[in-house]
């Protein structure tokens, strides 16, 4: 796909989808063809789309990364999801010659220690399993909103990864959490009880914490770190293309 025509592809998806529903932001992306795939964190948005998809049917394949170092909340949740929906989540672990490796380099939770170790872990643990999850798609979706943090306020409905060669989609991307929650609530949907804690956004165990009152909805992430942009790297460029190339 060349990028000119890729992004011209993305801009009119873009402008198709910001006039329709969730559930029909959902079909249309489902019918364009090809593989389409929905990563899910578990997070309160995530939960919300994979209701939409395993409700209505939708020929959508469901990929989580489990890391290694989810909360136990978390993977009880996935089950509990498939059993309501009748569906399948399919699992992407890292691989333990690579958690060997950053192991033996900067030691099991070195992450604390700098922000290259950090992304290290994070590409160790959830880019390359996100890069097999991905294998053979040509639509990604995601949970992103843009009231999450500043650094993803200007989140586009539909939008061209470069990197990854595909339509990447954020079918919530104009979602506030509040209209989340009310969905949540009409609709059933189980959710992470974590989030009644304080924890807004889920992430590993030793890299989240509850959030201050007040504080961005994703303060919790890697809280140690003064970068109030920081991102894991799944979904900024210039951190992902860092990562896969050590």
């Amino acid at each position: 796909m060349a990028v000119i025509n890729a992004n011209a592809e993305a801009e009119a998806l873009n402008d198709k989808l910001a006039g329709l529903d969730l559930a029909g932001r959902l079909s249309l992306v489902a019918g364009l063809g090809g593989r389409v795939v929905f990563t899910t964190s578990l997070g309160i948005e995530d939960q919300v789309i994979t209701a939409e998809i395993g409700t209505h049917r939708l020929p959508i394949d469901i990929a989580t990364l489990e890391t290694g170092r989810l909360f136990a909340e978390t993977l009880a949740l996935i089950e509990e999801t498939e059993a309501q929906y009748d569906i399948h989540i399919q699992r992407f672990t890292p691989e333990k010659a690579d958690i060997e490796a950053y192991a033996a380099k900067y030691g099991l939770n070195g992450f604390y220690e700098s922000v290259e170790a950090r992304h290290a872990c994070c590409g160790v643990r959830k880019l390359k399993p996100l890069a097999r999850a991905l294998e053979g798609a040509t639509i990604w979706i995601t949970g992103l909103r843009r009231g999450q943090s500043a650094n993803r306020a200007e989140t586009p409905f539909a939008e061209y990864d470069a990197e990854r060669h595909l339509l990447k989609v954020n079918p919530l991307a104009d979602w506030d959490l509040e209209a989340i929650k009310a969905f949540v609530s009409e609709n059933g949907v189980p959710v992470n009880p974590l989030h009644s804690r304080g924890y807004p956004s889920i992430g590993c165990e030793p890299c989240t914490r509850a959030i201050k009152p007040g504080e961005p909805e994703r303060a919790g992430r890697w809280w140690w770190e003064q970068d109030e942009t920081r991102e894991c790297g799944l979904h900024v460029a210039e951190e992902a293309s860092a990562i896969a190339a050590r």
